[in-house]
């Protein structure tokens, strides 16, 4: 089996998160794209995060129609801060993989910051990171030494992030079209991000 972990706050999920998830799991041949939410990410501010049980259960409507998609909550019973590199190990031993058999999966503003990262050179040799490229990120920006241990990935340049999404909605404008109907449903029945 070959798996490609995909991790983020996914609050919320938006159609830019399946895309990529189904373009790179085609283009890569993998098994599965198992989407991880964190609990609480590192490097982002708490405050503007919501709740576990909502970003679940969004990430749920997204994903439940796609066999090759799977939520993966592992990061969420941690209950605490989300590491990479813990993930990647509790997983790896789940489901048996070797380092050429999974892979994780980061956008290039992700990669900006991944020297950072607790262990970020152990991620690099635990499993294989393929680099998802966002508008305007130039390479010369990141060490050689973490470059010729990623590889980048084509994918869709869609401008579309949860960030824009929440702050769309703050201002009342909508957001049908950027998230799947039934997150957007489930936005509007809950009154998220307002």
């Amino acid at each position: 089996m070959k798996v490609c972990l995909f991790g983020g706050t996914f609050n919320p999920p938006h159609v830019g998160h399946l895309i990529i998830g189904e373009t790179v799991r085609e283009l890569e041949n993998f098994d599965k794209m198992i989407f991880i939410p964190a609990f609480i990410p590192p490097h982002k501010d708490e405050s503007d995060i919501s709740a576990v049980v909502e970003r679940l259960t969004m990430l749920r409507l997204c994903l439940d129609k796609n066999e090759k998609f799977e939520l993966s909550d592992v990061e969420i019973k941690r209950e605490t801060i989300s590491y990479t590199i813990e993930t990647i190990r509790e997983l790896k031993s789940r489901y048996n993989l070797d380092r050429n058999h999974i892979y994780f999966l980061m956008g290039s503003d992700s990669l900006l910051e991944f020297h950072q990262w607790k262990n970020h050179e152990e991620i690099l040799s635990e499993c294989k990171v393929l680099v998802a490229a966002r508008p305007g990120f130039r390479s010369s920006q990141i060490s050689t030494a973490i470059l010729s241990k990623v590889r980048f990935t084509n994918v869709p340049q869609i401008e579309v992030s949860s960030s824009q999404i929440r702050e769309r909605i703050r201002r009342g404008l909508t957001v049908r079209y950027m998230v799947p109907d039934r997150v957007w449903e489930y936005i509007q029945r809950k009154g998220l991000y307002r």
